[in-house]
């Protein structure tokens, strides 16, 4: 029989594997190669801290290969993870991403910005939606379901921990990610002066779809 994909925590032999896919999906849902060469630069903000700092809250889509094709990954407290990210995981990496000491010129140098800014995470505004999360799936695996398997896993080891909501930030032009959530069950929530992101949230609870 052949094997089947499925949902399963995180192990550390996936870091390759999920920091291929987040590379793969980290320009609006696109492979991302082309406007940040450096392939680790993307997993560093956006994948591994998770990974390292939240593993328990760490979820892989395995092709039934033993190969990771999604991932969804977050934090049950916000406000806790920015202060880890800033004191536990930037010294991991700042050698071979520096904070700038100019204004941004290039893409890449914008991500290095947030990397080394990650109080921008802390808004009034997402005070009531503690957690949030990021998830990502490589094209060919996507409207096949999975993503809201993933989603469901994740929400309830947020449920089972008594955080009552989630929020994510997401690209306001990738209308494909928008529709994704709103069938998921996440709303709008206003932020002023967000800049090219929108931000949804909702309960951690089961809903009625």
């Amino acid at each position: 029989m052949r094997p089947q994909p499925r949902i399963r925590p995180y192990q550390l032999t996936d870091q390759a594997g999920v920091a291929a896919v987040c590379v793969r999906t980290a320009h609006d849902g696109g492979d991302s190669r082309d406007l940040y060469p450096d392939e680790e630069l993307m997993p560093s903000i956006f994948a591994e801290p998770y990974c390292r700092l939240e593993p328990d809250l760490a979820f892989v889509l395995d092709d039934g290969f033993g190969r990771p094709v999604g991932y969804i990954v977050g934090t049950a407290n916000t406000q806790e993870f920015v202060k880890d990210f800033r004191e536990r995981w930037l010294p991991r990496v700042a050698r071979r991403y520096p904070e700038p000491a100019r204004a941004p010129r290039t893409p890449s140098e914008e991500m290095i910005r947030l990397l080394h800014t990650p109080e921008r995470m802390i808004l009034p505004e997402l005070a009531a939606y503690p957690a949030h999360l990021h998830i990502d799936l490589l094209p060919e695996w996507q409207r096949r379901g999975f993503g809201r398997e993933l989603m469901n896993t994740f929400l309830a080891a947020l449920d089972d921990r008594g955080v009552p909501a989630v929020h994510l930030g997401m690209v306001s032009a990738n209308t494909p990610a928008r529709a994704f959530y709103d069938r998921l069950g996440f709303h709008e929530i206003p932020v002023p002066a967000s800049g090219p992101l929108t931000y949804l949230g909702r309960p951690t609870a089961a809903t009625t779809p």
